[in-house]
């Protein structure tokens, strides 16, 4: 069995290299691409399975905020993708990216609903 600090632990490191290697990909070359998608692909996947596994072993059920965060996540596991395709709207991809990690942080810590 897992334990609650490991899925944390597993959970906040991969949204680290999520957002970093989204944000990379704003300013990466080319070259790049194929590389940075799996990475960012990778810690996406790393960061549903160990989310789901810290609801689970917290018995929260499936909360409202927990759905929040579910529609950031999807969006930041598109950035990366995005920001090689739409160079041109890199400042505003990097806002919203921006506005979908605080949104989730918020979520994770307020818990509103």
């Amino acid at each position: 069995m897992i334990s609650l600090n490991t899925y944390l632990v597993l959970h906040v490191s991969s949204v680290l290299v999520l957002m970093g290697y989204t944000f990379y990909a704003f300013a990466a070359p080319a070259e790049t691409r194929k590389r940075v998608l799996m990475i960012t692909g990778v810690a996406a996947l790393l960061i549903l399975v160990s989310g789901f596994g810290m609801l689970h072993r917290l018995h929260l059920g499936f909360p409202g905020w927990v759905i929040v965060k579910f529609v950031c996540w999807l969006g930041l596991s598109a950035m990366a993708g995005l920001a090689y395709r739409r160079r041109a709207q890199a400042d505003l991809l990097m806002l919203v990216a921006f506005v979908l990690a605080i949104t989730a942080v918020a979520m994770a810590v307020v818990r509103p609903f």
